[in-house]
């Protein structure tokens, strides 16, 4: 059955990649909007009240994406390691903490991660709307742009190569323990995803709290149902296979601007930026549907300058990260990938630092 569904989807993959990808996209922009999800907003609350309910969704969803992506890799749905996560043998440790940490630094003076932006932009904020075209060209301009040959250079001086196959939490356990590697794969997703959930829930104001609890789980079963699709429409027998995928949303900003500028030659978006278009909207949907839908922009220059400095942030350091709270923090901790954990990490440090540094303004200006 499994083979029989993977040949219809693969017959029109591009088709079912897009429809797919506006669909997850769409929920996910619902449900950030609905339940107030926001990795950065999750930092500010334990920064400003001691509040860890939003910090432990965050987890959750990462918790919920590992164990589904790995149980989907085990039934052979889904091959992780054809990701861009675990392309190569090679560890970009300086663009995992260094992007992490200035895309971190970048998104507290965005007011929020890309995909929080999505959601608000989808409600009618004009700033998180420009701030995402901002980071939309900044990431490109860093990919291939005027910014790529010093982010290239820099990534090839500093990439280390760890062994034969790309470097992973089930990568290690193999090495220490001689284990195989799917089973190594499974320990680790098992001890990693257990400790997280029992970490979450032994908090009575978490576990009590539906709205934080739902939305961890709802954005962890979105990164897998993205990773269900892209394995099945992924065809290695294809001229130019294109590698499974799930949510992330700092390089799909910059596609979607340039779909948009160049429909004409590929009508059909991929699933990152049909999952963009799919944000938007179902944040749309669900702010109208709550009677929030307001028309904002920005409040001063001042504001604006601020918003379009962390936009530029976001850009830079999520293309040398590969990926922001949900494309490494989520998405990619469920390949086990070490350099998502690097990331995720950095991205927590950089945001309380930003923290630290708007709170100082603030207060310098009052």
């Amino acid at each position: 059955m499994l083979e029989a569904l993977r040949d219809i989807i693969t017959q029109s993959g591009p088709a079912y990649l897009a429809l797919g990808g506006f669909l997850i996209g769409a929920l996910f922009g619902a449900i950030v909007f609905a339940t107030n999800f926001c990795a950065m907003g999750s930092l500010a609350d334990v920064h400003n009240f001691g509040d860890w309910r939003r910090f432990r969704a965050w987890l959750l969803a990462a918790a919920t994406a590992l164990a589904g992506a790995q149980l989907l890799q085990a039934a052979g749905v889904v091959g992780l390691d054809k990701s861009m996560y675990l392309a190569g043998p090679s560890l970009n440790w300086v663009g995992h903490i260094l992007g992490g940490v200035i895309f971190g630094f970048g998104m507290v003076f965005t007011g929020g991660c890309p995909s929080r932006n999505l959601a608000r932009a989808g409600a009618g904020d004009l700033r998180s709307l420009v701030t995402l075209m901002v980071l939309g060209l900044i990431a490109m301009m860093t990919i291939g742009g005027i910014l790529g040959p010093t982010r290239a250079a820099l990534e090839q001086a500093t990439s280390v190569t760890l062994g034969a196959t790309a470097p992973s939490l089930g990568d290690l356990l193999t090495r220490v323990a001689g284990l195989p590697a799917a089973t190594s794969n499974l320990v680790a997703t098992g001890v990693l995803a257990t400790a997280v959930i029992v970490y979450c829930f032994a908090d009575r104001a978490f576990r009590t709290s539906g709205p934080h609890v739902a939305s961890g789980l709802a954005v962890g079963l979105l990164v897998v149902a993205g990773w269900a699709l892209g394995g099945l429409a992924f065809d290695e027998m294809a001229a130019r296979p294109s590698p499974p995928v799930s949510l992330t949303y700092v390089r799909p900003a910059g596609d979607a601007l340039q779909w948009l500028m160049l429909y004409t030659a590929g009508p059909m978006p991929s699933f990152g930026v049909a999952s963009v278009f799919g944000a938007l909207s179902g944040a749309c949907a669900a702010s109208l549907a709550m009677g929030r839908f307001r028309i904002a922009t920005f409040s001063d220059a001042g504001d604006m300058l601020r918003n379009l400095f962390g936009a530029t942030l976001m850009g830079i350091g999520g293309v040398m990260a590969l990926g922001c709270t949900v494309g490494q923090a989520i998405t990619g901790v469920s390949t086990l990938a070490l350099g998502s954990f690097l990331t995720f990490a950095s991205i927590v440090a950089g945001g309380f630092w930003g923290l630290r540094v708007l709170e100082r303004r603030i207060l310098a200006a009052a």
